[in-house]
């Protein structure tokens, strides 16, 4: 079974699906499920160099009361998850666009799902620029990859174009809000919903590939 996953690293409903979908996979008890992250850019027309985060929430909700109201439910939200969101440590809403391109480096290392949790941790929970080229090559290595290589496919054009697309393909496909889950290009559980969401769909996924397989099967 493959699942692609389409999700921003600044999203903190992506963090708090991955939690969620985590659970589903510990109670499936299967270790078959390919999993791969894909990119969406909740911000695509932000400046490369980020913006302030007062200054930016201030742009999106427009009163403080309101932005409170909002980042609190998420909060506990993510507290029943075992996530200590701690949304006063950042000062920078990033780019992502570097971030993404970092994600399908590592996934070419072996290290994408490392490198999704460590983007989530430092920018959610400790409040790191994840838009900085340097603190990028710091995550990279803190998980394990070499950071001066990190650091120069960064610094570089490569996956940047197929990043862009990857996002304008989402979009085309009728996603304009993530987290997105999709089960072996068929079936979707969109935005942060229960582990029991997701077992429903590996079930329906699972009876699709056993009825192909009966139907390949010579009578």
């Amino acid at each position: 079974m493959y699942v692609d996953i389409v999700s921003d690293t600044i999203c903190p409903w992506c963090f708090i699906g991955k939690r969620r979908f985590e659970k589903a996979l510990a109670l499936t008890g299967r270790n078959d499920i390919m999993v791969a992250w894909r990119p969406f850019q909740l911000n695509p027309d932000m400046p490369a160099e980020g913006m302030a985060r007062d200054a930016y929430l201030t742009a999106k909700f427009g009163n403080t009361e309101r932005m409170q109201k909002i980042y609190g439910a998420i909060a506990e939200t993510g507290e029943g998850e075992g996530i200590d969101f701690r949304f006063e440590r950042i000062g920078r809403t990033p780019n992502t666009l570097a971030s993404h391109r970092l994600v399908k480096y590592a996934a070419k290392h072996g290290h994408q799902d490392a490198i999704v949790e460590a983007l989530f941790n430092g920018y959610f929970m400790n409040g790191r620029d994840v838009g900085d080229l340097e603190t990028l090559a710091d995550l990279a290595a803190e998980i394990g990859l070499e950071r001066e290589a990190a650091l120069n496919y960064l610094t570089g054009v490569e996956d940047r174009d197929e990043v862009m697309a990857a996002d304008v393909y989402a979009r085309r496909l009728g996603i304009n809000g993530v987290p997105c889950f999709i089960v072996n290009r068929k079936y979707a559980v969109s935005g942060a919903q229960p582990p029991e969401a997701f077992l429903q769909v590996f079930q329906l996924a699972d009876q699709d590939e056993k009825e192909e397989a009966q139907q390949a099967t010579p009578a």
